[in-house]
């Protein structure tokens, strides 16, 4: 009886260049609690092991099987939609850095901590009793439009080519960055349950909820910290249309998904994500 050898190095190699052809953007969903680089990586490594690639180390940077990137860090505390970008997509990031972007965030009244969300130490506690919703309501008014805003000293805003979040964890001295303009489109009370608030925020690039709610529980005469958070929109990608789940990180969903570049000769270079937007 003859035997027959079955080769399974064509496919795999087949699989795998299917996956490094395709140039564009797609938008898959951050939990709370990873970093965007950590989900990035997970997506990376999920999209190569079904290429057939064993032991992919998404994390290597030299000789990568897989060019990929994200289009502006969400806070490990946040959620939402996650702009990605492979291939070509990579440079096109950079319009979704500057573009128009929706949350929603819950704020907590009473309360101040040293990273302006709940994952930090509480550092301030304040009574917020005296807060109406028509006090919010009237607040919000000075923080619509084109607006100066200081980011928080948590952030992935870098001194010598640190991030200040990184720095303060290590024990570093570190000065807060100067006031800088942003834009709000849109910013309204959508929910007022003392000491909790929920905010619906439509932004340009550069802008920080966290620095938001702090700088609204301050004009309260009180003090606040963003409780939850949720990107629901990015440019063109929508939370509830278009951002892949966990079990939708596959090629076929991607391909699906995908936007592809337009005119990736002329789309602009990205670097790493300057700042958050959270």
């Amino acid at each position: 009886m003859s035997g027959s050898i079955h080769n399974t190095a064509a496919p795999i190699a087949s699989s795998l260049s299917k996956l490094q052809s395709i140039n564009g953007l797609f938008a898959i969903y951050k939990k709370q609690g990873p970093t965007s680089a950590d989900v990035l990586n997970t997506l990376k490594e999920v999209l190569l092991k079904e290429a057939g690639v064993k032991n992919p180390n998404p994390r290597k940077r030299k000789k990568q099987s897989l060019k990929m990137g994200h289009g502006g860090t969400l806070d490990s505390a946040a959620s939402g939609v996650l702009v990605v970008g492979v291939g070509n997509g990579t440079k096109m990031l950079s319009t979704m850095l500057a573009g128009s972007k929706k949350y929603v965030a819950v704020g907590e009244l009473g309360k101040a901590t040293d990273n302006l969300d709940a994952t930090g130490r509480v550092v301030l506690e304040k009574d917020f009793e005296h807060v109406t919703r028509l006090d919010i309501e009237d607040k919000l008014k000075a923080f619509t439009g084109d607006i100066m805003q200081v980011p928080p000293l948590y952030s992935a805003l870098k001194k010598d080519g640190q991030r200040l979040s990184v720095l303060l964890m290590k024990g570093h001295m570190v000065e807060a960055k100067p006031a800088r303009p942003v834009t709000v489109y849109n910013l309204t009370l959508q929910e007022f349950k003392p000491p909790l608030f929920t905010l619906n925020i439509e932004c340009g690039g550069g802008f920080y909820v966290r620095s938001l709610v702090d700088d609204l529980g301050k004009a309260l005469s009180s003090c606040a910290h963003v409780k939850e958070l949720t990107r629901t929109k990015q440019g063109q990608f929508t939370l509830e249309e278009h951002a892949l789940h966990e079990d939708q990180w596959t090629l076929e969903h991607v391909l699906r998904s995908l936007q592809p570049c337009s005119e990736p000769e002329q789309a602009v270079r990205r670097a790493d994500p300057p700042e958050a937007d959270t």
